[in-house]
This record gives C-alpha cells, structure tokens and sequence, in this order.
C-alpha cells in the first residue's frame, strides 16, 4: 500500500505562515488542507494521513486552543474524508497522532496517567470523525510509543500503524535499536510498525531491513525526501521522486507493506513510487485498499433505499411534509397501512413512525417502518429512542434497520417509562439522544461504538428534536448546538401553536444551519388544547389558541384544523417543512392540513 507524504511541507509552499498553528488550519483554512489530501489522493496514494500531527492538548494548549482538540481533530478527519469522496479514489482515512514532545521518566516528564489522558482525547476525537486506522508517527520515545498504543487498544480496535524515528547512527534519540524497537511493539497489540521521518530513504532501508529480521508483523517505511539542507536561508530537501521511486521497490523488497514519505515529500514523490509500484507489482492495481476495516457496500448491501433525491436529500430544497405515524397497540398494522397509502396518495415526502410514544407498549416501530417501505413504498423516519436497548441492543437494531432499508433516524431519549403502561419497568439510557447520535455517525464511518468495523459505511441520515418553545431557552440552544455537533443532518421540532416561537429560537441558532421541520399537531377540542399546555411535557399552547378553542365549542375539531392550516401557511419560507402529528390515529382529517402544505410547497 502507498501512503501520502508530507503534510507541512506542502502547507508551508502553499501559504501557510511558518509561526502558524498547523493544526488550526482544519478550521481556519480547510480549504488548503484539503487541497493537499486531494493532491496525494490523485497522484495514486491509498491511504492519507490526517492533518492531526500536533493536535493533542499539550502543543494546542500553546497557542491558546487546548479546548478544541476534539474539535480540530474531527474536522481533520472530515476535510480527508471528503477529498476522498470528491476524489473518488478508494483510500484509508489514517489519524495521525504524535509524541507529545516531553520526555517521560525526566524532571519535567509526563507521568503516564498524564500522557495516557492526552492521547485519549486525541483519540477519540479522532474515532469521532470516523478514521479508518491510528498511526502514531515520528516517535523517539518507546515509553510514550506503548503508551499511546495501550490507550489505543482501550478505546477501539481500528489497526494500529507505529512508526518511529531513527537517526543516520540507526537508533532513537533513547538510544533504542531497530531491534528494541520491533521487539517491544510486536507484543502490545500493534497491527504495522516502521520507521518515518529524521533521515533519508537509505538509512530508513537499513532500520527496516533490521526489523524484518526479528519480527512477523507487517512494515513500512516512510522516510524524508533526504536530510534537509539551508539553501539562500531556506531549508530544502534535495532527494527527488526518481530516487524515491527506486526506493520504493526496496523497500518492498525489503519487507514493507504500507511505503510513503515524510518531510520534504509531495505529490511528485508519491505519484513516482505510485507508477514504480504499479509496473513492478501490477496486481496491486487490483487489490481494494479498504477491504479489512470497511468493505466496499456494493452489492452486499440488501436495500438501497432511500437513493437519491430522498426525504433528507430534498430538504433545503424544497418544503417537504411528513406525517406521523403511531403504531398500533396490538397485532394488526393494517389501519396503519391504509393510513401510509392515504399519504403517499396526497403526496407526503415521508412517514414518521414513533418508538412506544409515551412510553407505551405499541408494536415494533422498525417492523412498521419496514412494512411500510416495502408494501407501500413511502419513505419512513423511524424514531429510535434510546430507552428500551443498551448499547448493544441500539447498535443492532440500527444495523437491522439499515439492512431493512430503513435509513433515515430521528435519534430521540425516549420518555421515561414512569409516564407510560409500565412504570415499574427499568429504563436503559446507557446513552442519550445526542450519544446515539454519535453511535449512528460511527455507523456511518463503518464501525461501531467500539471501533470495530461493520463491514460497509452505513447510510443512515440522522436527524434530532428541537423544541423551541421551552421554557429554557438557552439550556435548549445548548442542547441542540450538541446534537448537531455529534452529527445530526436535520431537525424536528415539538408541536408548535404559534409561528413567533419558532422566529424567536431562530434569531439565536447563529451558525445552527441545518433543515428544520416545524411540528404541527391539530387540536381536536378545548379539553385536548388544556391538556396539551398542562399535562404534556414540552408542549405549550399559547392562551390566544386555548381561547379559541373554547371559543369554537362543539365546532373544536374544525377550528382546531383552521389554526393548523394557518401555521402551515405562515410556516412557509421559515422553515423546511412541516412535520404534521395527527392525534388519536384520525389520519383522514389531517388530509386538508397536508393539502395546504402541498399547496405552498408548490
């Protein structure tokens, strides 16, 4: 396998101050970052690293960023996951990690517990972007190595590549040998260890060679475009991509697996080796670089539902509607599907199919999903709560619903059962919502909460609930910013009875900028409205829309459809849709409110 080569380097050519944060480029700068993935990605690499090499508290914390290391990290991962996608070229996302540039076991060294902190939460924003494999590279301390690697294998089981650096002597600055080297790590867990960085392609061949001869596992080799040398007062690397291009082929020949560069390397260096490699190993064209963390999805995926031009795809684009769907407390779905046809007839986007809501005992909210996707062919929104499963129920149950076709999930807590049936029961929430929403991202990377892969990239399109009419505005801005920083794509909001609430909340979303349904539920009395505002939580009616409905007496249920059919019509140009919640399963007389959101949609 062919790696990339220098990050630094090429940001330094293209702009980048030499005082700068390279790191902080992920945020300030994406679009050069990504410039320089997408560069190694055409020039033939498989596998590029992220723009991460600094990005630990310890060296951030130096340029006043120490709280954004989860952040940075993610973002890394996602500017090289999208090169790839833009690309189209099969690749590896690789989180690169480095040493944390103090000695341990010195006066002024990290205890391990501090170090095995830094990495951790390198690390797991790393796993929360949705990397492939860890490499932890430029080490000279072995202590720090197996430390980083310890804290690897505890969070995830993603492969392991470790790289450390070596000087023209062929030790570490521990004055450890290649042999050391090979030895210490091949026991800890790691999956690819080598050399990188210090020095040139000749020595790197050396250290390599060394280790072959003591150790089974997979190498690789990733040297510097030579040693660097002051040219006019500007340090240059002088070993061009022919010599690399030789070089490669040693260090196959040498027991190298996964070959690329270091500082001083570019996209010239790596499309040599790429074309070096190719003539003289042709089956290499062939192999799929991902196949053992990520398969490719292709035909082993049972339903590609929804495809293109799907609910979530139109959103942003268009005023979409959807309609909920309660499913039912015994046996027979058919009320349900009569329902599901009805909408697809009057032209609703998609069902929403609630999970046990208020927490009663009703059936299987994926088994309707599915019923309906496959004998009515309306798309679904399957509400999953995190309520009934632990953490490995919620995982598979979402690998089941992928597998069913079902893609699209409003990630949600779920009420506690206190409210509902059975208020004896135990409640999970090993998670929350905006933990499931993070559960459901990894899917998407391929693996699940664990790292471990499950087998193809998930499609799911996530989507979380907003309630701008909380009493608490803030805490619920708070909460949202969350949700949508773990990943949700879209968003739902609780029944709204007034256009304002919804105008309030998003004068403060700022930078929130994803679609939003408003939700829309037609009162059918004055009793169902006094209801409503005292006794659900998260619902409030305001006291004008209470009076009418007193107002309207023994006409409620009209005056409740006229109100609904206005805020639909006000909703237009303010939100994205409507997301329309017919109360006591009575399905038909919901069909004006959809009409009318039709109508403006048009």
């Amino acid at each position: 396998m062919l790696a990339d080569g220098a990050m630094g380097t090429l940001l330094y050519l293209r702009g980048a101050a030499h005082d700068a944060c390279l790191d902080q480029l992920n945020l300030t700068r994406p679009e050069l970052v990504q410039g320089v993935h997408r560069d190694y990605l055409a020039a033939g690499a498989d596998l590029i690293e992220t723009n991460t090499f600094g990005a630990n508290r310890l060296k951030l914390e130096r340029h006043g960023l120490g709280e954004m290391v989860v952040e940075i990290n993610r973002q890394a991962v996602k500017l090289a996951r999208e090169a790839r996608d833009i690309t189209g070229r099969e690749a590896w996302i690789a989180g690169s990690v480095g040493p944390l540039g103090k000695a341990s076991g010195s006066p002024t060294g990290l205890t391990r517990e501090r170090m095995a902190a830094v990495f951790r939460e390198q690390v797991e924003g790393l796993l929360e972007g949705g990397v492939d494999v860890l490499v932890f590279e430029t080490f000279w301390d072995l202590e720090q190595m197996a430390e980083a690697v310890r804290v690897a294998r505890e969070v995830c089981t993603l492969p392991v590549v470790t790289l450390m650096t070596f000087t023209e002597d062929g030790t570490t600055l521990r004055d450890q040998t290649p042999e050391d080297v090979a030895g210490h790590l091949s026991d800890a867990g790691v999956d690819v260890l080598g050399a990188n960085c210090s020095v040139g392609p000749n020595a790197i061949l050396e250290v390599v060679e060394r280790m072959a001869a003591v150790t089974h596992l997979p190498l690789s080799a990733q040297p510097n475009a030579g040693l660097p040398r002051v040219v006019d007062g500007r340090v240059m690397y002088i070993a061009s991509p022919d010599y690399f291009a030789r070089y490669a082929l040693r260090f196959a020949e040498a027991g190298a697996r996964l070959i690329g560069g270091c500082c001083g390397t570019t996209p010239a260096h790596i499309a040599a080796m790429r074309t070096a490699l190719d003539e003289r190993h042709p089956q290499l064209r062939r192999a799929h670089p991902r196949v053992s963390v990520v398969e490719r999805a292709a035909e082993t995926e049972p339903s590609e539902a929804p495809g293109p031009g799907s609910f979530v795809d139109r959103l942003g684009r268009q005023f979409v509607v959807s309609v909920e769907l309660d499913p039912p407390r015994g046996l027979n779905p058919s009320k349900l599907l009569s329902a599901a046809e009805l909408m697809r007839a009057e032209g609703v986007d998609a069902v929403n199919i609630a999970d046990s809501p208020m927490a009663r005992v009703r059936m299987s909210a994926l088994a309707l999903a599915y019923l309906i996707q496959s004998r009515v062919g309306i798309e679904t929104i399957l509400h999953f709560t995190c309520r009934d499963r632990n953490l490995m129920g919620l995982q598979s149950d979402l690998i089941g619903a992928h597998a069913a076709g079902v893609r699209n999930i409003l990630a949600l807590t779920g009420d506690p059962p206190q409210v509902g049936d059975y208020a004896q029961v135990t409640a999970v929430f090993d998670v929350d919502s905006v933990g499931l929403i993070r559960i459901i991202r990894s899917m998407n990377a391929g693996v699940d909460v664990n790292g471990t892969s499950i087998g193809a990239r998930a499609r799911f399109r996530i989507g979380c609930a907003v309630n701008p009419a909380s009493e608490d505005l803030d805490a619920e801005l708070a909460r949202f910013r969350r949700k949508v920083e773990a990943g949700a794509e879209f968003a739902m909001t609780q029944p709204l009875y007034q256009i304002e609430d919804w105008l309030r909340f998003r004068e403060r979303l700022t930078d929130l900028r994803v679609p939003v349904l408003m939700g829309v539920l037609p009162l059918h009395s004055s009793r169902h409205a006094e209801f409503l505002h005292h006794e659900v939580p998260g619902i409030s009616v305001p006291d004008a829309v209470r009076a009418r409905m007193a107002a309207a007496g023994a006409e409620g249920q009209a005056e409740g459809t006229r109100l609904a059919i206005g805020l639909v019509e006000q909703a237009h140009g303010h939100v994205d849709g409507v997301y329309l919640m017919p109360s006591f399963g009575r399905y038909e007389q919901i069909v004006d409110v959809v009409r009318a959101a039709r109508q403006g949609a048009v």
